[in-house]
């Protein structure tokens, strides 16, 4: 390497340093976090550590922030990286035009937002042809300066006539002086700081507006027929309803910005005051923001408020997405599981406590078929053949009027331990076609595996629903209308969330490993076929000696790996291998045996120390040992069997007994901005708007119910024509 090479391998590296430093302030800046917490988890993210892995097993060196705080700090890392890059490329374009000033690297270096260093960049970049640069083809840049030097004398048509030329394509003074303006309004136009003014300006005074384009046509899109609002007041959900309006071609939207104070702010910027151009410097201003700034940043606008849209409508997919993935299991229970339809008949699967399928059939109970008595022989016939204690309904076609004849069958039964279930069937019918559901069941058709699964999404909801693009479970709003590609990384980092948090039987699991941290597909694929090979797993350290599976991988995956009947009880624990020193020296300060793990005994030993103390004899981190502590008070724990389960019903509703006041019992299927959809048990779920859902203010729906949940309602009205029906959660005072 030459000594040139050096210098600038030196520099290149200093520069490195820099951006990263000055990332990594800004980001601590805007999460509110110490410098120290981001440097920390950013260093760990460039290792190749995973989000989950973090999280779990490096609380100390993060100050224990959680997934999303790791992953709001992931995502402002890689763009304000990408902006870095954009800085560089711009820095480097304007420099070879040789238009490059310290105060302008400066802005651009300081620049946080892409935004802002593309308005930097805008005069100096490439244009098609405009109106200014014929201008300027045609000489006429010194007239378009003299305006700009606002002189107390003269004439600006006697001025524009020394700029007449048949040669140059100038006929006249008027198209000279208009040429000029030209240019002036492009410069205007392209000045950063008027267009980052706009820009605020509109978006905290901006009126969005929507028409119809045919009043007389009927919609869903109605209440914006005729609409405005404030932009910058605007809920999510409104946003992009109206863009749907839009995209339809059912409503004409705009944005309605008051003008003169645009027109005012500018004038301040270029007038210098009183000279014989002022009223031609008023009519650039006033073309420059109606011709080429406005349109622009209405489209900014617009894009800004689209994208506050669909980040909501993806963090609300998300947290309903995470909330169904971590319904409790329903366990010990042999499960018939039905897939309801009208001329197809119903398919049937029974499944036993192990998800096993034991044997499928089609009965005809519903439209226009009708079919009830031998469809009620069969039903009888396998509840009573594989003892079944639930049976479990898909939410889709004719599904209540199945759920009306499994009713009536399980009256004639009387067995008290019978019930059913309405569960969430979305994505069933995608999991059916699926190559994973033709392995799985290659014997049986699409609708037959869909029962299977939805039997079995009461037995395990995760092992099941991961089984689906998560894009196909209908827990959200708006989706089909958001950045695709954002909301597939949301849901797909929901998944490993929710996956690592409960953890993984390595010896049972399939689909479910290759959402491990740090596993991929081919790893989890050649997990199974060595557990075929070689047997059970009997050790986590076995999993070393998989194919592809190196040491950096070990380590993110393993404290999520599980075997429940290994050779060290802390494999059926969230401990980390590589605290496994940690609890010897643990037991040893406690004079106690490994066997003693899950024991009352232990748990009430270890329930009464105090971590603080403790720490420091072991010399660990406190957060650690509080999840040690904790893990070996309960090895082999699901989090999710701490729920609710979900409400069994053995009688169903019609909306014609409903009365306002009454009270019900009901599970929340989904969540959106404006409230909650609960099912109560009738043909339509019922809407707890946001306002009903608690007597304090709700900011969220979220921050007071998830999907699943088991909630209390009662009636606030009926609509028996359009079959709708308000509920609130706010007890009455009467009751």
């Amino acid at each position: 390497m030459s000594e040139l090479e050096a210098v600038v391998e030196v520099n290149e590296e200093q520069i490195r340093k820099e951006e990263h430093e000055r990332i990594v302030k800004q980001i601590a800046k805007e999460l509110q976090l110490s410098v120290k917490q981001v440097r920390t988890t950013v260093d760990l993210l460039d290792e190749g550590n995973t989000i989950p892995f973090i999280a779990r097993y490096r609380k100390e060196m993060t100050g224990e922030l959680d997934e999303n705080r790791l992953r709001d700090i992931e995502e402002r890392s890689n763009y304000l990286r990408n902006l870095e890059v954009r800085k560089r490329e711009v820095i480097r374009i304007i420099d070879e035009q040789g238009k490059l000033t310290d105060e302008l690297r400066a802005s651009i270096n300081q620049a946080v937002k892409l935004q802002e260093v593309e308005d930097l960049y805008r005069p100096y970049k490439q244009k098609r042809k405009t109106r200014a640069s014929v201008a300027k083809e045609k000489g006429l840049e010194p007239l378009a300066a003299w305006i700009w030097d606002q002189p107390k004398d003269g004439n600006a048509l006697v001025e524009a006539e020394k700029y007449v030329s048949e040669e140059k394509g100038v006929a006249s003074a008027e198209e000279a002086l208009q040429g000029a303006m030209d240019i002036l309004a492009e410069n205007i136009a392209d000045d950063a700081a008027v267009r980052s003014w706009v820009r605020r300006y509109s978006l905290d005074h901006g009126i969005l507006t929507s028409e119809a384009k045919d009043k007389e046509a009927e919609s869903v899109y109605e209440n914006y027929y005729e609409y405005r609002e404030l932009a910058k007041k605007m809920p999510p959900h409104r946003i992009l309803a109206i863009n749907r309006g839009e995209r339809e071609n059912i409503l004409k939207v705009g944005l309605d910005v008051p003008s003169d104070s645009i027109h005012s702010y500018i004038g301040k910027q270029v007038l210098k005051g009183t000279s014989v151009v002022t009223e031609l410097l008023n009519t650039v201003i006033e073309d420059a923001y109606k011709r080429l700034i406005a349109p622009s940043i209405e489209r900014e606008v617009r894009g800004e408020l689209t994208e506050k849209g669909e980040n909501q409508a993806i963090s609300i997919f998300a947290g309903n997405l995470r909330s169904l993935l971590l319904q409790p299991p329903v366990k010990g229970r042999c499960v018939l599981g039905v897939d309801p339809a009208y001329r197809t008949g119903c398919k049937l699967a029974v499944v036993d406590d192990t998800g096993k399928l034991l044997e499928v059939a089609v009965t005809y109970p519903t439209p226009p078929n009708n079919k009830k008595k031998e469809a009620a022989a069969k039903f009888k016939e396998l509840i009573s053949k594989y003892g079944i204690q639930l049976i479990v309904i898909g939410n889709g076609t004719a599904s209540r009027e199945t759920e009306q004849f499994v009713a009536e069958v399980i009256s004639e039964i009387g067995d008290p331990e019978l019930a059913y279930l309405i569960v969430n069937e979305a994505g069933a019918s995608v999991y059916s076609a699926s190559k994973l559901a033709q392995e799985e069941f290659p014997d049986l058709d699409v609708a037959e595996r869909s029962a299977a699964s939805i039997a079995r999404r009461v037995q395990d909801p995760l092992a099941e629903l991961v089984k689906i693009d998560p894009k196909s479970i209908g827990v959200g709003q708006y989706q089909h209308d958001v950045s695709q590609k954002h909301l597939e990384e949301s849901l797909k980092a929901v998944v490993e969330s929710a996956v690592n948090h409960v953890g993984v039987d390595v010896n049972t699991a399939s689909p479910l490993l290759s959402y491990v941290a740090g596993i991929n597909a081919t790893i989890a694929k050649n997990i199974v076929k060595y557990r075929e090979e070689n047997g059970k797993f009997i050790s986590r350290k076995q999993l070393q000696k998989v194919p592809r599976l190196g040491a950096k991988t070990f380590e993110q995956c393993v404290g999520f790996m599980r075997i429940s009947d290994g050779e060290n009880t802390l494999d059926n624990t969230p401990i980390h291998p590589e605290s496994y020193p940690v609890v010897d020296r643990l037991f040893k300060e406690l004079n106690v045996n490994s066997d003693k793990v899950g024991t009352k005994e232990l748990s009430e030993l270890l329930d009464s120390q105090a971590p603080e103390a403790l720490a420091v004899k072991l010399d660990v981190g406190v957060p650690t040992l509080r999840d040690i502590l904790d893990s070996l008070q309960r090895p082999g724990r699901d989090p999710r069997e701490e729920l609710p389960l979900p409400i069994f019903r053995t009688d169903v509703l019609k909306i014609e007994d409903l009365m306002p006041g009454m009270e019900l019992q009901g599970t929340v299927r989904n969540v959106i901005d404006f409230g909650a959809f609960v099912d109560i048990g009738i043909k339509s779920d019922g809407l707890v708007h946001i306002s009903q859902l608690s007597d304090g203010y709700v900011k969220h729906p979220m921050d007071v119910v998830s999907v699943g949940d088991n909630v209390t309602v009662w009636v606030l009205n009926v609509d028996l024509k359009k079959g709708r029906v308000g509920l609130t959660m706010r007890k009455p005072k009467d009751q």
